[in-house]
């Protein structure tokens, strides 16, 4: 009786951890094995309402990391409801799937590396909660490495395509950039440090931006280029504002010196300096003033209604408010929306009046044949930038929308299917239906394939 008892125990035992097996980890899960970090679980499915409607990916390059700019609890429902990306990763190192792995996750927005637009289609993104200018926390390296190990895997990915959002978006002409430009994004900046990849178990980065060495984009962000292609021997600091007392007597005391530093001569003999501490009356980061406007603040959320400018007098306006952008007043500051507002929205498209005037918005791009203008006095029209005259782009009136570095095919029809025209850029977030009898433009996130409009143009990236 007593072998008979043991043998059903046993037995009872190993049946009910093969139960709980089957119900924590699910085929969609990605780790084939618990992980924890102490008693903490890694994986916890959060998944989005969009999953179901998102394509399957054709292609896997890269995996693109994010920090979520915000709370990890709004981020963690913004992600949900958009779709935006396939992971994110808690501070206790919880790793919350989003979007199926092999799904398309609309995360990387406005993107290039190395030639390749549209980084959505070939990629997965991990959203890190935390943000750009903050070191995530032990257990988020610990859970990350992981996850990374598994994906790159995998997807055969090297370490090399293991990128930061920051690295791969670009944004296009706008009022204070003329050119197509990296620097549209500062997000998970931190992560390409040589120290900080070795604690992902990343072996190996990117030494320099291709599209900026290229000359496809121009470098609008110098201090981010240093930070993003730093080698392993070169540590980058930002130093912090050093508030210092004015001056109110001739009499005041001597400003206090900096230790002793040891500097490197040419002999490779280490000998001290003594250096007197400069008064530096700097602006908080997200203070208007000289040589920090409020694009360099916000970036592409500098005109999104999340975004409040509290003017010097006390008056506050959002993004979407302010018109006159040019004489900004100094000393405003910049409240961005954070976690709560989506990571990518649209630049693409911009309005001729609320977003600038069209030398603001274009650029050198102006008359390029790339261009396209949809005036809001010609519905059902669209143009070409390098078929017009100067002087006639330079009249479009307010309202006309705007799209630089586009192609465009169609008209859509049976015979000429749109994944025939654009492939798998036709319902990505950046791509735009023209319904010329209608003069709607629609995003293409917005599009049912089963009613795709026949008779419409779409426009797509390049």
């Amino acid at each position: 009786m007593g072998r008979l008892k043991q043998f059903l125990k046993h037995n009872i035992s190993v049946c009910l951890l093969a139960l709980a097996a089957l119900v924590f980890f699910q085929p969609e899960q990605l780790l084939a094995a618990p992980a924890t970090i102490g008693s903490v679980p890694v994986i916890k499915t959060y998944r989005s309402p969009k999953n179901s409607t998102r394509k399957n990916r054709r292609l896997t390059k890269f995996i693109i990391l994010h920090t979520t700019e915000g709370s990890a609890r709004g981020a963690l429902e913004k992600l949900s409801k958009n779709g935006e990306c396939h992971y994110m990763v808690a501070k206790d190192g919880k790793i919350y799937t989003i979007i199926d792995k092999n799904r398309i996750a609309y995360h990387a927005g406005v993107s290039m590396w190395n030639g390749q637009t549209g980084l959505d289609s070939m990629s997965i993104g991990i959203e890190i909660a935390g943000y750009h200018d903050k070191d995530i926390t032990p257990a988020q390296y610990a859970s990350l490495k992981r996850l990374l190990s598994e994906l790159k895997a995998t997807y055969k990915i090297s370490d090399n395509n293991v990128l930061t959002h920051s690295m791969v978006a670009y944004g296009n002409p706008n009022r204070w950039q003329k050119r197509k430009h990296r620097g549209r994004k500062r997000c998970g900046m931190l992560l390409a440090k040589p120290e900080n990849r070795a604690k992902l178990g990343l072996k190996s980065k990117p030494l320099y931006d291709p599209d900026v060495r290229a000359g496809r984009l121009v470098d609008a962000d110098k201090e981010l280029s240093k930070i993003l292609y730093s080698k392993p021997s070169t540590v980058v600091q930002t130093q912090k504002p050093i508030s210092v007392p004015p001056v109110t007597a001739p009499t005041q005391k001597p400003v206090a010196q900096k230790p002793a530093q040891p500097v490197k001569t040419e002999t490779g003999v280490a000998t001290t300096t003594t250096t007197t501490q400069p008064q530096v009356f700097a602006l908080p980061k997200n203070i208007i003033g000289p040589g920090r406007s409020a694009w360099d603040i916000a970036r592409d959320l500098y005109n999104s209604a999340d975004t409040i400018y509290h003017f010097p007098d006390g008056t506050t306006k959002t993004g979407k408010e302010v018109k006159k952008w040019k004489s900004m007043p100094k000393g405003t500051r910049v409240e961005i929306g954070g976690g709560e507002t989506s990571e990518n929205p649209d630049v693409t498209l911009m309005e001729i009046g609320k977003d600038g005037t069209v030398h603001e918005i274009t650029g050198d791009e102006i008359m390029a044949e790339t261009t396209f203008y949809f005036p809001s006095n010609k519905r059902g029209y669209y143009l070409r930038g390098s078929q017009q005259s100067l002087k006639e782009l330079e009249e479009l009136p307010d309202g006309t929308f705007v799209l630089v570095g586009y192609k465009v095919g169609g008209p859509i029809s049976a015979k000429k299917p749109v994944f025939n025209i654009c492939g798998l850029k036709w319902n990505m977030p950046d791509t735009y239906y023209f319904n010329s009898k209608k003069g709607t433009l629609t995003s293409g996130a917005d599009i049912d394939e089963k009613n795709i409009p026949s008779g419409a143009y779409v426009f797509y990236q390049e």
